[in-house]
């Protein structure tokens, strides 16, 4: 499940940036001879007309302020003649950090530089491989893909999204960098790889036997984070695999560090492997995943080739309908308890409720059976069973029409039961169509040949580090 890198995210404001550059070191070089300049030298410029024409420059100058700081930023990394900068490193770096919900060390910032740069070497390759193959990426299509992921991703205009950029210290210009870089390796993929990708139909129907033999049996929806390591670099990847692992416990955001990070194809969807069975993984991923939990995550998980991370989404059985997408009808029915009340009386109220409830007499009784004992009623007919807390969702399960839950609640926040007053149960799963698997087995076959044909890239690849 570990393939090759992809990932999301102007030339015009790199010029502007450029420019700016420019104008500031010529500034200086200005700055440095006026400065040198004798009292005879400023003399003779005073009687020279063509040397403060028009301009009424004073013959000697008080410098006010500091001397500005120069914007220059030297390269960090030079990939077959093309220069990855500090502030290309800076701004791509500050998407990661706007993600993630607690600030970071200077040692942990430097970590995640370090993992940011190869990010950025990669995607230049990428960049590079498909202008050598004719298949550049025009500007267009980049602008067209960033204001899509404005409007989906973030739920901005694309000016709205230049200026949060900007504040967060990224900006366009980088998150379009990362577009170009994804486009320019999806180009790459669809003309060089998939042409000569082949699955025959006795595969596909072979899988779709296995489907059926495995019905009932677990599916698991993961998120993974995978990063590629040698035997050389295996112990340093593994302590950023570890750093990028800490930084999600604490509330960084799954999806935008694979996006940042990940070296799979999976990283522009943000790290999602979609429905897998434990067979169709990596053994140590399989092992990882049986024993995890909706909302757990788990890492790093050494494999060949890297490290992995791994987050549960969700979980189902194969071909069989999710109960979790059950649809139900309920009423609530709840007391409170005045300000002040004794734990003795609040808790023969609280007997009295549980009791009073049961002899409701179903879902139509359920008003007047509460009016009946000064209780509130509330009505839901459209919730589903997944989006219930955990510890409700299998007693409502198994609750026939009418049925109602054990009070639950406390003397601060009220007593309460639930009563089932309709169920929709979801449709039996019917599992992928025979193109859809053809597509999946084809799409792994292709993310393969993605890792290896980016290894190779890296490997002819001339870097210089400075």
């Amino acid at each position: 499940m570990t393939m090759g890198k992809t990932s999301t995210m102007s030339e015009t404001i790199f010029r502007a940036a450029g420019r700016a550059g420019l104008m500031l070191g010529a500034a200086a070089m200005m700055a440095g001879p006026l400065a040198a300049q004798t009292p005879a030298a400023n003399a003779a410029n005073a009687d020279d007309p063509g040397a403060n024409a028009n301009l009424d420059l004073p013959a000697n100058p008080d410098i006010l302020g500091a001397e500005p700081v120069s914007q220059f930023r030297g390269a960090t990394a030079i990939v077959n003649g093309t220069i990855i900068t500090g502030t290309d490193i800076d701004q791509r770096l500050a998407l990661v950090l706007a993600a993630n919900q607690n600030e970071l060390s200077a040692e942990d910032q430097q970590r995640l530089r370090a993992q940011v740069l190869r990010n950025l070497i990669d995607e230049t390759l990428q960049i590079q491989e498909a202008r050598a193959s004719e298949l550049e990426v025009s500007n267009s299509e980049v602008e067209a893909t960033y204001n899509r992921v404005a409007q989906q991703n973030f739920g901005m205009t694309p000016s709205d999204l230049d200026a949060y950029l900007y504040n967060v210290k990224s900006s366009p210009a980088s998150m379009k960098q990362q577009i170009r870089g994804e486009l320019s390796w999806q180009r790459i993929l669809r003309r060089n790889i998939a042409p000569f990708i082949n699955v025959s139909e006795e595969e596909v129907n072979e899988r779709l036997d296995r489907l059926k033999a495995d019905r009932g049996t677990e599916e698991y929806r993961l998120g993974e984070i995978f990063l590629s390591a040698t035997s050389e670099t295996k112990a340093e990847v593994q302590r950023q695999a570890q750093q990028i692992m800490e930084q999600l416990r604490e509330g960084g955001s799954f999806v935008a560090y694979a996006r940042q990070f990940s070296q799979a194809s999976t990283a522009a969807v943000g790290g999602d492997l979609g429905w897998v069975r434990l067979a169709q993984l990596p053994p140590e991923l399989a092992e990882a995943a049986s024993q995890m939990q909706a909302g757990q995550l788990v890492g790093p998980v050494e494999l060949r080739g890297g490290y992995s991370l791994l987050y549960l989404i969700d979980t189902r059985k194969v071909l069989m309908a999710d109960k979790g997408e059950t649809i139900l009808s309920l009423k609530q029915i709840s007391i409170d308890f005045p300000e002040g009340m004794s734990p003795d009386a609040a808790a023969k109220r609280a007997n009295d409720f549980a009791q009073a409830v049961q002899q409701i007499d179903g879902c139509g009784a359920a008003e007047s059976g509460a009016a009946a004992m000064g209780a509130q009623i509330v009505s839901n007919d459209n919730l589903r069973v997944k989006d219930l807390p955990p510890q409700l969702q299998e007693t409502l399960l198994a609750l026939p029409q009418g049925g109602i839950t054990q009070p639950f609640g406390s003397a601060a926040e009220g007593v309460r039961v639930l009563m089932v007053c309709g169920r929709t149960d979801p449709a039996m799963a019917g599992g992928p169509t025979f193109d859809e698997l053809m597509a999946q087995i084809e799409d792994e076959r292709i993310n393969k040949r993605a890792q290896i044909y980016l290894r190779d890239l890296r490997r002819d690849a001339v870097i210089d580090y400075n």
